[in-house]
């Protein structure tokens, strides 16, 4: 029995999602229910609002889709993971986001043994049962209330600058708790070889494992200058991000100027920073809040990763 933790989320048929996308729809529709290749692939696809239901180690479970021809279709659920409520969580982001698009029903062919299933979430069967990959279906239909968009959500407050003393092993520790639990989304790590004493710590790895699955908009950026190194040493955090490639990106600088830099640096999407001027030592300064220092040491990251590449040693990992 697979452990029950699941989110759901908004995926892009056009780009990283695809493949999780495939993998689900595969092995539900072309292996187990035996549906043709050439039936299961349309034009569609790249059309529609897909949804990506994933485990909580980011192992893709359950997917669908919302055709701008205003029909759900393409439910599939690993058989795992039925009966725990992934399929429900699909729908109603899907129909969700019918409603934000103004339709005004949406329609489906539901495979018959599904009817009570969508019939409890609002869907009226009506029409002859049909075959669809030799699989008995009816068309289902479901009006929707119009949708209310909600309430502007008031900014998160600004956090209290504070400065973090970064003296000795314990207080970088300390000022790398800090900053990864302030973070909502986004990180941006320059680091020598990951820095295991910092990042590959159980602590580290849960604070960044909660912003990997924080939803779309979560991005972690690693620039790792020996990422050859990073393999001996950083293997617990390089696992997480094998597992989670959707927020995790890491690339490697090729310009010998990048590749001198001696300093390391952690910067949060709060404006918070930890900066070492020395990568090889643990001592640094930093602070929760200071915009300025922030965005000079953004703007460097950026510049850099830009102009690197992703870290080759680390592909067949498959990272």
């Amino acid at each position: 029995m697979p452990d029950a933790d699941f989110h759901v989320e908004f995926a892009a048929w056009l780009g990283d999602d695809q493949p999780a996308l495939r993998q689900v729809r595969e092995q539900v529709f072309i292996v187990e229910q035996q549906c043709p290749e050439d039936e299961e692939w349309d034009a569609l696809d790249a059309s529609s609002q897909h949804v990506l239901a994933r485990d909580r180690d980011g192992r893709p479970i359950g997917t669908g889709r919302l055709t701008p021809e205003r029909k759900i279709g393409r439910m599939a659920v690993l058989a795992e993971w039925r009966g725990h409520g992934v399929g429900a969580a699909i729908l109603r982001q899907l129909l969700e986001q019918a409603r934000a698009l103004g339709y005004p029903a949406v329609e489906m062919h539901a495979q018959t043994h599904a009817i009570p299933f969508y019939a409890r979430l609002g869907f009226v069967a009506y029409g002859e049962e049909f075959l669809e990959c030799d699989i008995p279906h009816r068309r289902m239909r479901l009006e929707l209330e119009p949708f209310a968009a909600p309430e502007r959500a008031a900014p998160p407050p600004r956090p209290e600058a504070r400065s973090l003393a970064a003296d000795d092993r314990g207080q970088t520790l300390a000022a790398v708790a800090a900053l990864l639990g302030d973070t909502q989304h986004e990180l941006a790590i320059l680091t020598p070889d990951l820095d295991p004493e910092l990042f590959d710590t159980p602590a580290s790895l849960e604070a960044l494992k909660r912003i990997a699955l924080s939803g779309r908009r979560a991005r972690i950026r690693i620039l790792v200058r020996e990422p050859r190194a990073a393999l001996t040493e950083a293997r617990r955090l390089i696992t997480l991000a094998q597992r989670l490639p959707s927020a995790f990106a890491l690339r490697t600088p090729i310009d010998d100027v990048d590749r001198q830099y001696a300093s390391a640096f952690l910067l949060n999407d709060r404006r918070g920073y930890l900066f070492r001027p020395l990568a090889a030592r643990l001592e640094g300064e930093g602070s929760t809040y200071a915009p300025g220092r922030h965005a000079q040491l953004l703007a460097l990251f950026d510049e850099v990763w830009e102009r690197s590449e992703p870290a080759s040693e680390l592909r067949a990992l498959g990272i």
